[in-house]
């Protein structure tokens, strides 16, 4: 039997958000990649803010579905993870982590996406926990 090579974790940011949702936030472009395309199981939600640079951001999802203020918080945590990060109302994409693909050839954290929706938010991370 051979051991199966397993890509190493991608560092991140980690994020707990109520309802126990975890948020993941890639820290360089090859974490981005690791975190968008290996990391990301099919049924978790993407987010990047719109038109410029930052993190690619993960919300885990394992049973429940998230409610509109998980997937708000997420996006705030993608938009304070970018350079829009001073900005007032930012717009964030997302998308299932099945809609997200890299282009052969593409330099690293550069992916294309599909059937993503926009929401705007202002650029926050979630209170520590108590």
């Amino acid at each position: 039997m051979s051991k199966q090579h397993r890509p190493p974790e991608p560092k991140a940011w980690v994020y707990s958000l109520p309802g126990g949702f975890t948020v993941h936030a890639g820290k360089t472009d090859a974490d981005n990649d690791r975190l968008s395309l290996r990391f990301a199981r099919a049924n978790d939600l993407w987010f990047h803010v719109r038109g410029m640079p930052g993190s690619h951001v993960v919300l885990r999802v394992e049973e429940t579905e998230p409610d509109r203020e998980t997937i708000r918080a997420a996006a705030a945590i993608a938009a304070y993870h970018s350079k829009a990060r001073g900005g007032g109302s930012v717009a964030v994409t997302w998308t299932l982590a099945r809609n997200v693909r890299k282009p052969k050839g593409a330099r690293a954290g550069t992916v294309t996406i599909s059937k993503e929706s926009v929401i705007k938010v202002r650029p926050a991370l979630p209170d520590p926990p108590d």
